[in-house]
């Protein structure tokens, strides 16, 4: 029997570590060449770990969280041939399975991890009958894995997840495992009389892959960067007009849009006379570098977190074209399409919250640049205007500054310029 050895490929932009996310794969199971066995995430993406053969998983090693290093080798491969780790032929255990049969083998790359238990088989999986799952409840106040899209889906499905038999690593439940139990009969408990019952389940949740990198990032650019903010009002009544009549005209063969090309532009023509604050600084190496470009961050919202996809050269685009290019990187984004080039190198950000922007906010300035600008939900409030009492869209911009950089002067400046902008929209189209 020879061992074939997968290693921790070298990504490359000085990479020389990984964090192992999630195992796709579970003891017992049957694989195919190129299926999905891992994930491992670098410090901007996530990358998956193929098979290279047909085969059947012996043993899981190494838990999701921890840090690989590249050349290491997470997953071996025990098959018949010579394979690619000769010095290591002679402990490679003998194997069970029939010749034909590959047996692959993933091992923590370093000191020995403990292997997960298996998982019981999945319901769909087994020729058992579908009403066994019905059957595995688990033990007061035990709460079930499942991913929040799992947990939702649940919900809207009225399935009770305690009841729910998991086929995923360490018990996780999965969307064919919820398939399964609806498939067997399987009810949640009647809503009705449960509302008011002690509860007393607790969950501890890792803090890894996306997460794990969020936190890092988040942490390091409070510690590093002294922040303030600055919220300014601004009176949008006329660009909402504005998009609502473009959209009348060209939105079925140009695309609808939103306020966000237009707070792009407006960022965009506004950072002309503020250089300082379209910058990157190197805190490290005492170096400010500012950009003639924008190239703006689009912060967006993922089901594993926050990501900030990069919309480069602002400046240079359309309305539409602007739109098309945000949405674009924001479904990217969500769904794990992006490259690592789209999700690095911008020079200052944009965050919304859409509908939920609330009245104001501090946004946490994406080091190491030295800005970040947010927008609030857009209301419509009473004002004054040449004595009368009327009704008029109001929305705040609620911006973060690095002091070192940026003085408190030039950021109300540019805020300001941008507010002028956006209440006389015209402004944004003439150069």
């Amino acid at each position: 029997m020879g061992i074939y050895v997968i290693r921790v490929p070298d990504i490359g932009e000085g990479i020389a570590e990984v964090e192992l996310v999630s195992w796709h794969v579970q003891i017992g199971q049957n694989i195919t060449e190129d299926q999905h066995l891992a994930d491992v995430m670098t410090d901007k993406a996530t990358v998956e770990v193929p098979s290279p053969m047909h085969g059947k998983v012996l043993s899981l090693g190494g838990q999701p969280g921890q840090v690989l290093a590249v050349g290491a080798e997470p997953v071996r491969l025990e098959f018949e041939g010579a394979g690619n780790l000769k010095e290591n032929q002679a402990q490679a255990p003998a194997p069970k399975a029939q010749a034909a049969t590959v047996s692959v083998v993933i091992e923590a790359p370093a000191a020995p991890v403990a292997p997960t238990p298996a998982p019981s088989p999945a319901p769909a999986r087994s020729s058992a009958p579908a009403s066994r799952a019905v059957a595995a409840l688990r033990r007061e106040g035990e709460r079930p894995l499942a991913s929040p899209a799992v947990r939702r889906r649940a919900q809207d499905m009225g399935l009770d997840l305690r009841r729910v038999h998991g086929s995923g690593p360490a018990g996780r439940i999965e969307h064919h495992d919820l398939d399964a139990f609806a498939a067997g009969g399987g009810q949640a408990p009647a809503a009705g009389g449960s509302q008011y019952v002690e509860r007393h389940g607790e969950e501890q949740v890792p803090v890894i892959g996306l997460r794990r990198k969020i936190a890092q990032k988040m942490q390091e650019a409070k510690r590093r960067i002294p922040h303030f903010s600055y919220v300014e009002e601004v009176d949008v009544t006329e660009l909402e007009a504005l998009r609502q009549r473009l959209n009348q005209i060209h939105g079925a063969a140009r695309g609808k849009l939103t306020l966000l090309p237009f707070l792009a532009r407006a960022m965009v023509l506004a950072l002309r006379d503020f250089p300082q604050i379209n910058a990157r600084f190197d805190d490290d190496a005492g170096v400010v570098t500012r950009y003639e470009g924008v190239h703006l961050g689009i912060a967006a919202q993922t089901d594993g977190g926050l990501m900030v996809p990069v919309l480069r050269h602002a400046e240079s685009l359309d309305l539409w074209q602007c739109a098309a290019g945000i949405a674009r990187l924001a479904e990217g984004a969500k769904a794990g399409r992006l490259a690592r080039e789209e999700l690095s190198g911008s020079s200052i950000t944009l965050t919304s919250l859409g509908a939920l922007g609330g009245i104001a906010s501090t946004p946490v300035i994406n080091h190491p640049e030295v800005a970040i600008v947010g927008i609030n939900r857009m209301v419509e409030r009473p004002m004054l205007r040449a004595g009368q009492v009327v009704a008029r869209q109001l929305m705040n911009l609620s911006s973060s500054f690095d002091h070192r950089v940026v003085d408190g002067m030039d950021a109300a400046r540019f805020i300001q310029a941008m507010r002028a902008l956006l209440e006389t929209p015209a402004l944004l189209f003439v150069e």
